[in-house]
């Protein structure tokens, strides 16, 4: 418990020690989640999701800048893709993020997605979680960029931020239904290239079409990061979404939402585990394997005999 002393009185070294415990679920790593656990709950959680190539990380290196001018005490958690092959990862975010590397009140983290899907890391609840209780007032999430799908990150924020570009082609691939649901606030980068108006045109026009239900009104924002154009238009979008979500009541709602999807994920984990080890005891699964590769057996019937002994036991 040394270690969590230690990154709660702001030890840069010690969350890096107690964020690599918790990826790499290194023995005591639950103790040290419920050790921290009580100093959480004060950060405000913003995603940034979108393709590749929208200039993410530089987008997310800007607002945090200006969130540092503010004098807010920031981190950042860059997810980058890892190597379906290896498990490796570039873990290369921070290097677009050259701005606020230096900076005092800035904590970045890269993480690999490990076979995490949506977007973000499997480890990136815990990842948040460490941040918030070690004393950080923003925590940015940069998901991967694989597109359409990654929906998954609205699960785990306060503050979704979908991030569009001019020039991919088809701009509408950028923007279907599942990213549109999720999206707080929308925002065309790269604006100063040719068809930033009408990237933009097109998703004012499918929120007009499927408008939010919260009453809050999506705005969409040009921005050019490379330039810090719209940055702070952008953040106080973010400001202005926290103070709509707290005076509607809907802040706490929504944290609850995520606490009971983060127990019962807690709870798929261990029983799969548990479950795991007690067919271990009870039948080769590897004779099973083999019979339904000889087709004598079916799967779901094996799931059927495997339920029904676990039963018995």
């Amino acid at each position: 418990m040394k270690l969590v002393e230690e990154a709660l009185s702001g030890s840069e070294r010690a969350i890096a020690q107690l964020i690599t415990m918790v990826e790499n679920g290194l023995p005591g790593w639950t103790e040290v989640m419920k050790e921290l656990y009580g100093h959480t709950g004060n950060a405000y959680l913003t995603g940034f999701t979108g393709p590749t190539g929208s200039g993410k990380s530089t987008l997310v290196d800007r607002v945090a800048l200006a969130l540092c001018n503010r004098d807010y005490r920031v981190g950042i958690i860059a997810i980058d893709p890892s190597s379906p092959f290896t498990g490796g990862a570039l873990l290369g975010d921070r290097i677009r993020m050259k701005d606020i590397t230096n900076r005092k009140n800035v904590f970045i983290r890269s993480l690999g997605t490990r076979g995490g899907l949506g977007g973000i890391s499997q480890a990136t609840a815990d990842v948040i979680k460490i941040l918030d209780a070690c004393g950080k007032d923003f925590i940015l999430v940069e998901t991967i960029g694989i597109g359409q799908d990654e929906v998954e990150i609205a699960q785990v924020v306060d503050t979704s931020v979908v991030v569009s570009v001019p020039g991919l082609g088809d701009e509408i691939q950028t923007i279907k239904a599942g990213v549109m649901e999720i999206g707080d606030i929308f925002v065309v980068n790269k604006a100063d290239r040719d068809g930033a108006d009408q990237v933009a045109t097109m998703i004012r026009a499918m929120l007009d079409l499927s408008p939010s239900v919260n009453l809050w009104k999506q705005p969409v924002i040009k921005t050019v990061a490379t330039r810090s154009q719209g940055i702070d238009e952008l953040v106080q979008h973010i400001m202005s979404h926290r103070t709509h979500l707290t005076e509607n009541g809907l802040l706490p709602v929504k944290r609850k939402q995520r606490i009971a999807r983060e127990i019962i994920r807690l709870l798929e984990q261990k029983l799969y585990r548990y479950l795991r080890d007690q067919i271990r005891g009870i039948h080769s699964l590897e004779e099973l394997v083999e019979q339904v590769h000889n087709r004598k057996k079916d799967p779901y019937s094996c799931a059927d005999l495997l339920l029904e002994l676990l039963d018995k036991k």
